[in-house]
Parts: structure tokens; C-alpha cells; sequence
């Protein structure tokens, strides 16, 4: 799994998240058409019935004055406000007079003292927002979804961290690797260093080894050729022409030979050590005696290189058969 696929959910995952919630926006607007509004209750305002009082008259005989009758209503607090205890009214009564006749009743007022006007509460309904009623299947699995998404997020981190921790060991394994290897190439290239070297320094002793043997050699066959002058017998491969002379079929040759014919000389030469021919022979004759000195003739016109021994140029003979070809 790849570190884009960790970070970023799937279409299919998103989809199924935005059907859940557009769902949920849904069922609590149904829930709140469903839910209806508490009706605020007005307890009815009690009537307080008022207090009668009645004054008893006197006989007739007694002509007394018949005392008012006065109805007062007595205002009952509103709830919450506490009740004010009024204070009792007290009637006031004048002594009666000496003469019995005529009995003074005073008459009773009763003033109550009015209870202070305390405005009434508002509802407090109207101070707290409605509760919206909830569906508890609705909410436990929303609570669910929840819970899974939760569980899915925790899921993918984890995952992630496993992942970047395995791509941390693979990188660390690959630069031990990478170092090991190079450990290698070094020990390596330091070992074929040193071989190089070592074959280098053997070369060089064996061509310094080869130098001196040449030029003990050479000096060598230098004193002997000094000493003797004896000549070196050479194959035809070691003959090499500083100036080739004209190998020509002589006319003079021509009349004892047949048109066509192939003939062969074979010529031994004393080459000195310059190269110069001091004598040329005839070693085998081709059964034409003109043809053999006039053979005889044109290679001592010629001229070699310089017969070597052991790097010293020394007295050689060179034995080369020379063919010719009848016109």
C-alpha cells in the first residue's frame, strides 16, 4: 500500500460519508416538525373573597348609631414573591358613657397596607431554547458511524506509520547494502592495485632482467665476432634485400632453352658485415651454363642488410634460389 492511498480516503468512503450526514440533517428536521411546542400553562389569577365585617346594633330602646359596614378585599400575593404578613388591624373602641342609654360604638376601619405590585415573571420558556428531541436509534447510530470512521482513521494512521516504518527498514537495509558493497569495491580495487603493482614491478624486473642478458649477449658475440671472422651460415627468410638486384632472363640464354620454361639457380652468397656481397657461387647449376653467370652477375649487383648475431652484425652466407621464367 502506498503513502497516497494511506493520506487520502476513498470516493467510496466519502460518498457513503456525506449520504450519513445530508440522512442525519434530514431525520432531525422530521424530528423537529414532529416535536410539539409546549403549551405555557397561566395558572388563573385566585380571587381573593373580601372580609365581612358586622357590627352587632343595640336594642331600639337604645338609640345608637348602626355602624358602617365596610366590605375591603384583600389582595394575595403573587408567586414567588414571599407574602408580607400585614399587621392584624386593631378596632378601636371608646369607653362607653356613663349614661347606658346611649352606648357609642366607634366604628372598625380596617385599612390593610397593599402589598407591592411585583411584576410578573416571563416565561422561562421563553429564556431557554427548545430542546430538540432525538430519535435514540438515530443517535446511537450515528454514534456508531462515528465510532467506525474513528476506527477507520485510527486504521489508515496506523497503517501509514507500519508503512513508513517498513520504508525506513528497506532504506536502512538498502544503505548497509550499499555500504557493504562499496566496502567490497574498495577491497577489491585496492587488491587489483596492488596485484597491479606487484605484476607491474615483475615486468619490469624480467625486462630489466632481458636487457641485461641481450647486452651480455650482444657484447658477448661483439668479442667473439671480434675474434673470429668465421661466416654464419642463413636461411633465405633471414636474407633481406637492402637493394634487390633485376632477376632478368638473359637473351644470350634464350637459344638453348624452350619458351615456356621454368629454370632455377640456386646461388650461395658471402654477405660482409655491412650487407656488401664479397662472392657469389653457384650451388646448383639449371643445366643452362649462360644462364647461371649471367645469374651469377646480376646478384652481385645487389645488396643485403647487415647479417646479425645476437644483435652484432657478422660475415654470413646466404644460400637463395632464384627461378626464371622462359620467354
Amino acid at each position: 500500500m502506498s503513502s497516497t492511498d494511506l493520506d487520502a480516503p476513498s470516493r467510496k468512503l466519502i460518498l457513503t460519508a456525506i449520504m450519513i450526514v445530508v440522512g442525519l440533517h434530514m431525520l432531525t428536521a422530521v424530528a423537529l416538525v414532529a416535536i410539539k411546542t409546549p403549551e405555557i400553562k397561566v395558572e388563573p389569577k385566585k380571587d381573593t373573597p373580601p372580609i365581612e365585617i358586622e357590627f352587632i346594633s343595640l336594642p331600639a330602646e337604645t338609640a345608637a348609631p348602626i355602624a358602617e359596614v365596610k366590605t375591603v378585599a384583600k389582595e394575595e400575593p403573587r408567586p414567588p414573591v414571599e407574602e408580607q404578613q400585614l399587621p392584624k388591624p386593631k378596632a378601636v373602641v371608646q369607653p362607653k358613657p356613663k349614661t347606658p342609654t346611649k352606648p357609642v360604638v366607634a366604628e372598625a376601619k380596617i385599612q390593610p397596607k397593599a402589598a407591592p405590585k411585583v411584576p410578573v415573571k416571563k416565561q422561562e420558556t421563553e429564556d431557554k431554547p427548545k430542546e430538540t428531541l432525538v430519535d435514540p436509534k438515530i443517535a446511537e447510530t450515528v454514534a456508531n458511524e462515528q465510532r467506525e470512521l474513528i476506527a477507520a482513521r485510527a486504521e489508515r494512521a496506523a497503517q501509514k506509520t507500519q508503512a513508513q516504518a517498513a520504508r525506513d527498514a528497506q532504506a536502512t537495509r538498502d544503505a548497509q547494502a550499499q555500504a557493504a558493497r562499496d566496502a567490497q569495491a574498495a577491497r577489491e580495487a585496492k587488491a587489483a592495485k596492488v596485484a597491479a603493482e606487484e605484476k607491474a614491478a615483475k615486468e619490469a624486473a624480467a625486462r630489466a632482467q632481458a636487457d641485461a642478458e641481450a647486452k651480455e649477449a650482444a657484447a658477448l658475440a661483439k668479442a667473439q665476432a671480434a675474434v673470429s671472422n668465421a661466416p654464419v651460415n642463413f636461411t633465405v627468410t633471414n636474407a633481406n634485400w637492402a637493394s634487390r638486384p633485376n632477376f632478368s632472363f638473359p637473351a644470350s640464354a634464350a637459344r638453348r632453352a624452350r619458351s615456356g620454361d621454368k629454370l632455377t639457380v640456386v646461388l650461395v652468397f658471402r654477405v660482409n658485415k655491412q650487407g656488401g656481397i664479397d662472392n657469389v657461387r653457384v650451388a646448383q647449376s639449371s643445366g643452362n651454363k649462360l644462364l647461371d653467370e649471367a645469374a651469377k652477375k646480376q646478384a652481385s649487383s645487389g645488396k643485403f642488410k647487415p647479417f646479425t648475431e645476437a644483435g652484432v652484425p657478422v660475415v654470413g652466407n646466404a644460400t637463395l634460389p632464384i627461378e626464371y621464367m622462359v620467354p
